[in-house]
C-alpha cells in the first residue's frame, strides 16, 4: 500500500524527479512525459465519469482509472532486468484482453459506421472523445519511450491502444447507442 506523509519533496525544484526505482531524471525525460500523459488521460476519464453520473460504463471506467495508475507505476519503473528489491507493478496481457472483451460487448450494441464521427453529441460523448485523444497521445509518448528505451513492458502500449478504442466505442454508446452520432461530411463547407 502506498503511504504519502509528505506531499512536497523539493526534488522537482531544480527540474529533476525520481522514478519508481529511485533513479533521478530530468522532468523532461521521455519516461516522465509518458507516465505524465497517462496521468492526464486518467484525469480526463475522471471528468467523463462525472458526466456519466453513474450510468453503466461508470463502473468499467472506475476499473480503468485504477489500471491507469497501475500503468503509470509500470512506466515509472524501468525494466532493467535487475532485481529492484521489490516486485514492480506491470500491466498484463490479461488486462489488455479484458479491454478487448469490454470493447466487443459494448460494440455489439452499435450499428456499423458508414462515416467517421465528429467528437460531439452529448456531453458525455464529447468528454469520452477528449479522453480518447489524450489516451492516443499517451500511447504515442509510450511508443516514443519504447523506441528510445527498450526497457519497457510491451503490454503498456497494447493497453493504451485498446483503451482508446474502448473510449471511442463508449463515446458512441453515450450518443444514444450511436443513433445521435454526429457524422463527418467530407468537404461539406467548401464552395
Amino acid at each position: 500500500m502506498v503511504r504519502l506523509t509528505k506531499i512536497y519533496t523539493k526534488t522537482g525544484d531544480k527540474g529533476r524527479t525520481r522514478l519508481g526505482d529511485m533513479s533521478e531524471v530530468d522532468k523532461t525525460d521521455i519516461r516522465v512525459e509518458a507516465y505524465g500523459t497517462v496521468d492526464e488521460a486518467n484525469a480526463v476519464i475522471g471528468l467523463v465519469r462525472s458526466a456519466l453520473a453513474g450510468a453503466p460504463p461508470d463502473a468499467l471506467l472506475q476499473k480503468v482509472q485504477n489500471e491507469m495508475f497501475d500503468l503509470g507505476a509500470d512506466l515509472c519503473v524501468p525494466d532493467t532486468g535487475e532485481d529492484p528489491g521489490f516486485e514492480p507493478l506491470r500491466i498484463t496481457a490479461k488486462q489488455v484482453e479484458a479491454l478487448e472483451t469490454a470493447i466487443d460487448e459494448w460494440n455489439a450494441r452499435l450499428e456499423p459506421l458508414d462515416s467517421f464521427v465528429l467528437p460531439a453529441g452529448s456531453e458525455a460523448s464529447a468528454r469520452l472523445h477528449h479522453a480518447r485523444t489524450v489516451c492516443r497521445r499517451a500511447e504515442r509518448r509510450t511508443v516514443a519511450l519504447q523506441q528510445a528505451d527498450a526497457r519497457l513492458n510491451p503490454e503498456t502500449v497494447r493497453y493504451l491502444n485498446r483503451l482508446s478504442d474502448l473510449l471511442f466505442v463508449l463515446a458512441r454508446i453515450a450518443n444514444a447507442d450511436g443513433r445521435a452520432d454526429v457524422k463527418w461530411v467530407p468537404g461539406a463547407s467548401r464552395d
